[in-house]
């Protein structure tokens, strides 16, 4: 019997030490596969799983993990932070202590400290009322140009009442409402203020139109027909017909006499003019017939698609531009106008139109 116990206590003792072997093994690869694996998504949110102990957990989820009602530490990043009797300025990147959830309170910004209650900026006056971009008010007002109420200011971010006297130079300015007017710009009519010779403009289509002055958005040849966009927007202005911000049309031209698949590949490909060199971003035929061209460019060269096919001996018999900056013709017969919609607007302000 002896024998026999001696023999099942030498079983057991080989399973206990087998398993404790397995055991190490386990443990051993366990903390290699922790060590080399990488940590792939480093973001940590607030529920966390169970493997997430064993990752590099952040020293501020730690904490929250004993005791979420408090904060460690940190940089404030709202205005102003209020407790007790303390504040905290984010212009002075204070650090807050340890404190409770409960006694935090938030204080928001005044929005009617930068309302029109208390003015609006100068700049933004200026650009109101149709004289100059907001950038270039601002060179106005630093050079001195621009007074209030009799006193030249200098100082950028002034603001302005309702009741102030503005001038720009000699000249009174008012602000103004903004005015978007689309016209679909008949042949014979200059696209110009005012013309010494009598001749017909784009303003006596417009002129019942509104009181505010208004005045065109670039420029169509007489001959030419097609959008022509009017407003008393002055920044919008300068982004439309400045060249750093090149703007989309397509043009329906009309030619005496067919064009030839060869020199329309030509034209496709670029072709070098006097002043420099042109690539059409679309050109094809258009209609029943190789007379008619469809031709779309971001170019505002002067008279950029009458050259382009003058270059090649071809004479333009009618140019109608038919789309621009996300506008078009459509319910809109030649030689009548219409104010574009808040959407248009918008899209127009934002460049969302591309």
């Amino acid at each position: 019997m002896k024998d026999k116990k001696k023999i099942s206590d030498k079983k057991y003792d080989k399973k206990y030490l087998l398993k404790e072997k397995n055991t190490e093994k386990k443990e051993d690869k366990r903390k290699i596969s922790l060590k080399e694996k990488p940590i792939k998504n480093n973001n940590f949110g607030k529920k966390f799983d169970k493997a997430s102990k064993y990752s590099a957990v952040p020293e501020y989820i730690k904490k929250k993990r004993t005791d979420k009602k408090t904060f460690e530490e940190k940089t404030v990043r709202h205005n102003k932070i209020s407790r007790g009797n303390e504040n905290f300025d984010y212009e002075s990147k204070a650090t807050t202590k340890v404190f409770k959830r409960k006694n935090v309170q938030l204080i928001k910004p005044n929005k009617k400290e930068n309302s029109d209650e208390n003015g609006i900026r100068l700049n933004k006056y200026i650009a109101n009322a149709g004289i100059s971009s907001r950038r270039e008010a601002d060179t106005l007002i630093s050079t001195g140009v621009v007074s209030i109420n009799g006193k030249i200011v200098t100082e950028l971010g002034t603001r302005v009442q309702i009741d102030d006297i503005v001038k720009v130079g000699e000249e009174k300015i008012n602000p103004e409402k903004k005015i978007y007017v689309l016209l679909n710009k008949p042949k014979d009519y200059i696209t110009t203020l005012d013309d010494p010779k009598g001749r017909k403009t784009v303003l006596d289509l417009v002129k019942d139109v509104c009181a505010e002055r208004i005045y065109p958005v670039g420029r169509l040849d007489r001959n030419t027909t097609g959008l022509l966009l009017l407003t008393n927007d002055g920044e919008l202005t300068k982004k439309l017909t400045h060249p750093k911000y090149n703007k989309k049309k397509i043009y329906h031209v009309f030619l005496e006499t067919p064009v030839e698949a060869e020199h329309l590949k030509k034209i496709s490909i670029g072709i070098e003019l006097e002043d420099g060199f042109i690539k059409p971003d679309k050109i094809d035929y258009v209609g029943e017939t190789d007379n008619e061209i469809g031709i779309e460019l971001h170019s505002g060269k002067n008279r950029i698609v009458r050259r382009i096919f003058e270059h090649f001996g071809y004479s333009v018999k009618k140019l109608d531009r038919v789309y621009y900056v996300g506008l078009t013709k459509k319910n809109l017969p030649r030689g009548k106008w219409r104010l574009l919609s808040q959407a248009e607007i918008t899209r127009l302000q934002t460049g969302m139109y591309e």
